[in-house]
Order: structure tokens, then sequence, then C-alpha cells
């Protein structure tokens, strides 16, 4: 894709997809998903990007569903200015867990649901 092809304000390339970008609320949702898979301090430019949700890998599901849906909260909120959270439901499927995050777009209050795989 051409820089002239692109039509939107928010924009990125695509992750794995060479070539490719995301606009608009795919941008948002591709910015949640690496703000959640992202481990503070292991960005050198901005340590603080991320989230924390790597420290509860090894806690009992049910222990640790509360504190990765903190973490997500907490994260989303600081470095996805463009949202407002509304939800985050966290639901275990053997060795990974899925969130689903409800969430408004500020700018028109148009609701949203994006879902990560952890």
């Amino acid at each position: 894709m051409k820089i002239d092809e692109i039509k939107s304000l928010w924009w990125q390339p695509k992750r794995g997809e060479i070539g490719s970008i995301v606009e608009d609320i795919e941008d948002i949702n591709q910015c949640i998903r690496i703000i959640l898979a992202t481990p503070k301090r292991s960005d050198p430019h901005r340590p603080e990007l991320g989230s924390e949700i790597w420290k509860y890998v090894d806690f009992p599901v049910n222990e640790a569903i509360p504190h990765i849906i903190r973490e997500a909260m907490e994260a989303i909120e600081k470095w996805e200015p463009r949202i407002e959270i509304k939800r985050i439901t966290a639901m275990p499927e053997g060795s990974q867990i899925f969130l689903k995050i409800e969430w408004v777009l500020k700018e028109t209050q148009e609701p949203y649901v994006s879902e990560v795989t952890l």
C-alpha cells in the first residue's frame, strides 16, 4: 500500500503482514493487543509501555484472573487515550485466557469489543 492510499488519521503497519496497514478501529484493536502483549520495560524508548500481565502466568487461574483484568485495565487506560473501557471479562480455556474488552470510542461514544488471547 502506498502512503497516499491511507485514508485515516489513525493507522499503523499491520503486524505480521509486510506492506499492509490497519486503520481506524482496527488500529485501536491492534494497539490494545500490542499494549497487553508488551511487558513493561521491554521497549527501550518507552519503558513504561505495556503491562505486567506476564507476572501472573504461573498463578492458579482463579487467582490470576483478577490481577490480569486489573493489569489490562490500567495499561489500556494509560496507553490508549482514544477509548474508554466499559468492561473486561476473562474466560479461561485450557492453558489460555481470552480477554473480552468492551469499550467505547471517546470521540463518538460508539461501542466496540476487542478480544485478546493470552
